[in-house]
């Protein structure tokens, strides 16, 4: 079993159809703490096990109070159930108390797509070779798992203190441990790259989530994937983070929206 699987599994409560337990790992951390992307999978993962509709299409999660490593309880609720669309709201409640609040929109594996259009060029990121990996780091575990490339004009902040005149973060991931993409995996990565605001500013403030909003097109077909992440405006303490998430062939897999707060 891949580690991801066994750190997003859930187990039914008894005498209860919508209530799962699981585990926060310390597996998947930013600075010691759970990654919000591995706290979506995990909810995912058990909205997959009550839906009648078994392909997740957009996850959005509000994420309410800080989560730790340790057990937590998955309260889920079927909102709708129509011919195209099911709906589940789903809470990640850790000593009782609402951490996550999500809601999930889930649609048949084989719904049609009638049309297939692109107004907007796969992004232009360096090769592989030319892009730097992300480093080791204490705390930073979910590190340790994928295998994050970032393009060399973004990571002037990393290394020569020259920033970028844009908020932007670009480059390939991957599983460092072969895994297949499926939803809770292509959740998760939509977490995994810095905040864009770092390339421009410096990493010289916390960007904690508030809400995170993903897309699912399509199941990629390449091991590694093409990442695009823009921030555009900075204010009132809030920014927005837009992402991209294409597969080796230049489908879209994903599309992202998260709102964040920008405290030095």
């Amino acid at each position: 079993m891949h580690l991801l699987d066994n750190d997003i599994e859930s187990r039914p409560v008894e005498g209860s159809a919508f209530d799962l337990s699981g585990d926060i790992t310390p597996n998947w951390a930013i600075n010691g703490l759970p990654n919000g992307g591995y706290l979506m999978a995990l909810l995912a993962n058990a909205i997959l096990k009550v839906s009648r509709k078994k392909r997740v299409a957009i996850v959005t999660a509000n994420y309410i109070q800080r989560t730790s490593p340790g057990p937590v309880r998955l309260s889920l609720e079927r909102i709708s159930d129509t011919a195209q669309f099911e709906r589940i709201g789903a809470r990640l409640l850790q000593e009782e108390s609402v951490a996550v609040a999500a809601m999930a929109t889930l649609i048949e594996d084989g719904m049609a797509c009638s049309v297939d259009r692109y107004e907007a060029a796969v992004p232009e990121v360096a090769p592989l070779a030319e892009c730097m990996s992300m480093p080791a780091m204490p705390k930073f575990t979910l590190f340790d798992q994928m295998d994050l490339r970032i393009d060399p004009a973004c990571t002037g902040w990393m290394t020569t203190g020259k920033l970028m005149e844009r908020s932007e973060h670009k480059g390939w991931i991957r599983f460092k441990e072969r895994r297949p993409y499926d939803a809770p995996a292509l959740l998760l990565v939509a977490d995994c790259f810095p905040p864009p605001a770092y390339a421009s500013l410096g990493m010289g403030a916390w960007v904690p989530t508030i809400e995170l909003s993903v897309n699912i097109r399509k199941l990629p077909s390449t091991p590694w994937l093409k990442c695009f992440f823009r921030t555009r405006f900075i204010t009132c303490g809030l920014l927005e983070e837009d992402g991209e998430i294409w597969d080796e062939e230049g489908e879209l897999i994903a599309i992202s929206r998260q709102i964040a707060q920008y405290r030095i």
